[in-house]
């Protein structure tokens, strides 16, 4: 049985004491913990720790943490994420974070003003922060996304890391088709997997002028059916294909069948950026 894990509000390297905030206290209290028992801690940057529960008060609580790990951090994916309903964009933000995003970036699209209620600005963000929090402790991972604020689509675009670009658009070329070739020209070039950065609509999709800045600024137009989908289903169906991709490219003996290389994995490199 896994250990009740919370996040916490401050990085932490080494065994010690760690205060909770009011947050993690509520939730130890509604979970009935009591002092003496053992809980998980991660920082949300690739630290996760292990201790004992020593004080549980209203505002906080401290953890004598005894043992902690640092966790190697996967292939980094980037979202931009419209501004769009904000109910919506709030299960979106668990699912992303369960699936390893990197980080996180709204944009303002011209349709996202038609919205309402809708996601935006720094109160928001703190829920969104919120609800990742409670995803990385459900889903046992170690990094939580880095949370940017509200951008143009302009400023996004000048914004975006290294990598492979690409945007979910009907009509595009099938994601796999795009993406796969990318990573295994990496892999024979003897290079670590490149970062990827998706960019999503918004409700109602895309203006054309703003399809072109993204292809003028690198952004490749893929797909994953036939079918129109919701900004939401996009971005998780998206990020889950791209990220079973990635652990593919950097662990290619992982479904070899009986015969694979058992050193693929130590030959693969460690998760880094290349140049777009």
């Amino acid at each position: 049985m896994s250990l009740p894990t919370f996040v916490t509000d401050d990085p932490f390297s080494e065994p010690g004491h760690v205060t909770l905030g009011e947050e993690a206290a509520h939730h130890m209290r509604v979970r009935r913990l009591e002092t003496g028992v053992r809980v998980g801690l991660v920082d949300g940057s690739g630290m996760r720790g292990e201790g004992v529960l020593t004080q549980l008060a209203k505002r906080h609580a401290i953890v004598s943490v005894e043992t902690v790990t640092a966790v190697v951090p996967p292939a980094p994916i980037h979202l931009l994420v419209p501004v769009a309903d904000k109910d919506r964009m709030l299960w979106l933000a668990e699912k992303a974070t369960e699936l390893e995003l990197a980080s996180w970036r709204p944009v303002s699209y011209r349709r996202s003003k038609h919205v309402n209620p809708r996601g935006e600005g720094s109160t928001f963000q703190q829920k969104v922060r919120a609800r990742m929090a409670g995803a990385l402790e459900q889903s046992q991972g170690a990094f939580l996304p880095v949370l940017y604020p509200d951008a143009t689509l302009e400023h996004a675009i000048a914004a975006t890391p290294s990598g492979a670009c690409l945007v979910m658009q009907q009509g595009g070329r099938p994601l796999f088709e795009v993406l796969m070739p990318v990573l295994a020209a990496a892999r024979d070039r003897g290079e670590s997997v490149p970062s990827v950065t998706l960019a999503v609509g918004p409700e109602g999709g895309f203006e054309p002028a703003e399809l072109e800045a993204l292809r003028a600024g690198g952004f490749v137009p893929v797909t994953l059916g036939r079918n129109v989908l919701r900004f939401e289903t996009a971005a998780q169906s998206g990020l889950a294909a791209v990220r079973a991709m990635l652990e593919l490219a950097a662990d290619p003996g992982a479904n070899a069948g009986p015969n694979a290389d058992p050193n693929a994995r130590a030959n693969s490199g460690d998760p880094t950026t290349v140049a777009r």
